[in-house]
Formats: structure tokens, sequence, C-alpha cells
């Protein structure tokens, strides 16, 4: 590594590729760039700032390591510094990605949540994309706009994407001369990534293939200063971190399972490194297509998209009673949002159709063709968990198209009391059955390092419980 990350001054190149506004190009940018870098032999660490579990997907398929999400609210700065150091070790470069536009946050008054608040926070230029199609001169005022709004953040340079043409890219970079612009890309429809809700789709190869991001990378190579973008990650100052906060994984004194296939994919890297430093070997199994669960303590099926892959959840007969098998032998289960959805009794989609899901939390998710819910989110638990105890907090993120109706003929154990971040409006969530805890609520752990201490030490008690049956 170009410096010591633990304790001493971390002297890792880095810089965060930032956003006008939201739908700018920023993911991108950034995988075609890291992609491009990675062809040249550099080892590239890619992050994305905010809570997004999408973008980070796209980063996986151009970076081995994966990526990391840096959060100001949900983390904190001890644990973003922590984090990154962490994570950002042995790599040539560090590439950020910025959320919706560079100074867009938790609040309409402040850099909480910001981009810009963690391009601060890791002493990181910023290169800032932009919409430039339809747009000459008038580049010059954004530009000078964003590099003159917090002279604190410094806004070094600019990628020009839907250009119209090398011409037009030329008229671009005469127009701004500060920042410079660094390149951009011409508007190529045929490989842009499909979207879906809010945001993009997940990046597995079925939506995504293998070319389009070697495509993007030539694209890089072609119509970006490479050199200069390199050059502005080196004028990151050395950083200082105390610690990694999440260290080396510690010798396994468990086995939980993590779901993980199309259904099933949003996970906070943060999190599943926190379980290993805890004890945990995490065990990947996939809902839609293995007949039985593999041999683990506990479960942990998180977020993604289960209304896509219904039939295939509800059709997989033996890993529905496999999972049965194992929430009634009373082992921990831990599902959050898509994984809740496949907790309950059944999946309505907008087409009417039903699906039966495993039936573990009594009532119904239906889809709704608009947002239900999105933002931040602060828990405290109302009684003792595999968690944490009663009155702990931690922090997450909200972002669903649907619905829980619970069966009215029973009666449901709440165990979350969940605070909106805007608007502060409080209501009881996190169903729990047994020891399965389903919630539509994504936590990050960095918000509450226990509980990922806690969690483990459950499925370490769970080891003494009979063998679950195939």
């Amino acid at each position: 590594m170009n410096g010591d990350a633990v304790g001493s001054a971390l002297r890792i190149p880095r810089i965060v590729i930032a956003g006008v506004s939201s739908h700018a190009g920023k993911t991108t940018a950034v995988v075609a760039v890291a992609a491009a870098l990675a062809a040249r032999g550099l080892k590239v660490a890619l992050f994305k700032c905010g809570p997004d579990y999408l973008d980070p997907t796209y980063h996986a398929r151009v970076c081995p390591k994966g990526s990391h999400n840096l959060d100001g609210w949900m983390m904190g700065r001890d644990a973003v510094l922590a984090t990154f150091a962490r994570a950002a070790e042995g790599a040539d470069i560090a590439i950020i990605e910025g959320v919706m536009g560079l100074f867009d946050g938790a609040s309409p008054s402040g850099e909480e949540g910001s981009t810009a608040e963690i391009a601060k926070w890791l002493g990181a230029p910023v290169v800032l994309c932009v919409d430039a199609s339809g747009m000459a001169r008038s580049i010059a005022a954004v530009g000078l706009g964003f590099a003159s709004f917090d002279p604190a953040v410094s806004v070094k340079g600019m990628i020009c994407n839907r250009v119209g043409s090398r011409s037009h890219l030329d008229i671009l970079k005469k127009a701004c001369r500060t920042p410079i612009v660094v390149g951009g890309f011409p508007k190529m429809p045929e490989l842009h990534f499909p979207e879906r809700h809010l945001g993009l789709r997940t990046a597995d190869e079925n939506a995504v293939p293998e070319a389009h991001f070697a495509a993007w990378a030539d694209l890089a190579r072609e119509w970006l200063d490479l050199d200069t973008f390199l050059a502005m990650a080196g004028l990151a100052a050395p950083l200082d971190v105390a610690s990694t906060d999440v260290e080396a994984a510690a010798p396994a004194i468990c086995r939980i399972g993590i779901a993980r296939d199309e259904a099933f994919h949003f996970y906070y890297e943060d999190n599943l490194a926190r379980l290993r430093q805890s004890g945990a070997e995490l065990v990947p199994f996939s809902p839609i297509h293995d007949p039985v669960l593999p041999d683990v303590d506990g479960l942990y099926i998180g977020g993604g998209y289960p209304e896509a892959h219904a039939a295939e959840l509800s059709s997989n007969e033996s890993m529905i009673r496999a999972i049965r098998s194992f929430a009634e032998s009373g082992r921990p289960v831990y599902a959050e949002c898509g994984g809740m959805m496949y907790m309950a009794s059944a999946i309505v989609l907008l087409t009417g159709e039903r699906h039966s899901m495993l039936g573990i939390i009594p009532g119904v998710v239906e889809m709704r063709d608009k947002l239900v819910a999105l933002g931040y989110v602060e828990v405290e638990a109302q009684s003792d968990s595999f968690l944490g105890p009663a009155g702990a907090r931690f922090r997450g993120h909200q972002f669903r198209y649907s619905e829980f109706q619970p069966d009215s003929s029973v009666e449901l154990e709440h165990l979350y009391r969940v605070r909106r971040r805007r608007g502060g409006d409080v209501f009881d969530e996190g169903y729990r059955v047994n020891n399965v805890l389903a919630s539509y609520v994504h936590v990050h752990w960095a918000s509450n390092p226990l509980v990922a201490e806690s969690f483990v030490r459950n499925c370490v008690v769970g080891k003494s419980k009979d063998p679950v049956p195939a």
C-alpha cells in the first residue's frame, strides 16, 4: 500500500466522482474509469457515498474486492474513515462515487449525509459529472458555481457526459478553464445501464452484459485524460486514521448463511465485514436455486427484488421447507426488506398475481406502482433480541415499493420503534416471530457495532440446538 492505514497517515491517491444532480452519469463514469485504470494494471478500490445498494453492484463488476458504502449520517466520521482505510488497503487509487448532487444530503441547509461531507472527511479532490447535452459556454458557469460554493471542497475537474461530438467536447474544454474539463462521454444509448424505480437496476449479467463494461472502458481511454485524472487523485493530502475499526476476520466460531442470488443481493459490505470480525464464517446460498440450506447456525436474508422472482421463489418448495424448519428450531433469522417480503405469507404483484412465500410472518406484501418509503431512519429496540438489548439504537435506510399487510387475526410483536430522519414521525415496525426478526429497514451496523457481535454470539448459542432436517 502507499501508506500505513493504521495509526498513521494514509497516503493512497483518492478522488470523488460527484454529480451536479442525480442521473448525471456518475456510475457510468466510475465503472468506465475504474475498468480503464485496471487495464493499466492499477489496483482500484471503489466506494459509494450514501445508503445506495444498487450502484455498488456495478462497481463489483469491475472491482474484484467489491464496493463499500460511506455514509456520514448512518456511520459517522470515524467509521467512514476506518472503513475507507480498511477497504482501500493495497490499492493504487481509490475512487468514491457521490450520491445525488455534490451538496445534496440529509438536510436542505447543511452538508450532513452529502458527498461534499465525505470529500472533506477524506481530503479528496472532486471531479464533477455534468450532463452537457445542449450546453456550451454555460458549462463555465456550472463549474465556477460548484467550485466556489464551498471553498473547503476541492472541485478540480469536470466530466461532460452525453456530448454530441468531439468538436462539442472541444468547445466545452475551451469554455471552462477552472475547473478543467478532463474529458467526457458521447451519447451511447445502446450502452445505457437499465434503470428500475429511482435508480439503476442491479448489475447482474442478465441485465448488463460484460461487453458493456468493456465498451465503457474503451470509451474512457479514448475520451478522458486519464493521466490528468490520476494526477488529481495524487493531490489528496495524507489522511490521519486512528484505526481500521473493523479488523481482519476472527477465527470462525459460527456459520451464518447469506442469501445471494438474483432475488437477494443488497448488503452493506461493512456489515458483512463486522460479522466476520466477530467470528462468523459467511456461507452463501440461493433461495431460488438451492434445494436445501447449508449447515449454518443463523440466517441473514438481505434486500433485493423478490417480487421480480416471486414465481421461482414460490416454486422452490424444498428450500421453503428448509427455512421454515430452520426458523422453527429457534436459530436466529434476520431478514431485511426483500428478506422480510420473503418471510411473509405471500407477495401480490401489480398484475394481481399472488405467489406464496415462507409464511413465517403472517401477512401479505402488496406491490405498489409508487414509492412507499424512502429515507433515513433511526431504530430503538423495544425488547431484547439477538441483535442486542432493549433500548439499543441503530440507524438505517428505507427504499421500497411495497406494503406489508399483517394478518388481522394474529397479534404480531413489533420489536422496533422507528423514527424518520426527515419529518421525525415515529412508528412501530420490526416483526418478530420466535427467533425470526424481519424489517423493511436496511440497517448499517457501523451506527452500533455491538449489533454484529450480538448476532454472532446468539448464532453460537444456536449451535447447541438439534440439527435442522434436510
